[in-house]
């Protein structure tokens, strides 16, 4: 892609960015948190999750990509092998693996700042292999260029997915939906 999705600054959810989660994921948010990125067509293409669920169950993959046009041309990409290419550069590059390992860092840090996970790894792989490029490009989008090389370089891969306007249709997309504004309500909706 010759330009990444400008970045964008985490907002509280609001309920048509609840509705647009439904129909991206087909099931309701689950620890939802805040919409940490949004798409240039106005909806959320990451959210932040709670690092427990309300259950109480761990869940630490903070950053979660819920457009299904940026998940499909990311799953070509592992279904192409990037996952496993860049693992063996981590293994032959040291200055990549440094910079991987404070990518790392970086999501710990973001996730901690919420709640620690005493003894839960990071996702995607971090810090040693790559398991999941869905959520290094998440984190590439949310942190911005520079601070998780393979999710920038999964990212630079991808085709720009929000030139054919928004992925699901949502009823109340309207500038509070793009705009992110409105009160959150315990529910994580908005009031």
């Amino acid at each position: 892609m010759d330009t990444p999705p400008p970045l964008t600054r985490p907002t509280p959810p609001t309920d048509a960015d609840v509705a647009a989660f439904r129909e991206q994921l087909g099931r309701p948010p689950r620890g939802l948190r805040a919409i940490a990125h949004r798409c240039p067509c106005g909806l959320p293409d990451v959210v932040e999750t709670a690092p427990r669920l309300e259950d109480g169950t761990p869940f630490p993959t903070t950053y979660y990509l819920t457009c299904p046009r940026a998940a499909s041309a990311i799953g070509t990409l592992e279904a192409d092998g990037v996952m496993r290419q860049m693992t063996e550069r981590l293994r032959e590059d040291a200055e990549l693996a440094d910079a991987y390992r404070a990518a790392h860092q970086d999501y710990l840090a973001r996730r901690d700042a919420i709640e620690e996970l005493v003894g839960f790894p990071s996702a995607g792989g971090m810090p040693d292999r790559v398991k999941c490029l869905h959520v290094l490009v998440a984190h590439a989008l949310v942190a911005g260029p520079g601070v998780n090389p393979l999710g920038d370089e999964a990212l630079a891969m991808l085709p720009e997915w929000w030139r054919k306007g928004p992925c699901v249709s949502v009823p109340d997309s309207g500038p509070e939906a793009a705009s992110g504004d409105g009160e959150k309500t315990a529910e994580g909706g908005t009031s």
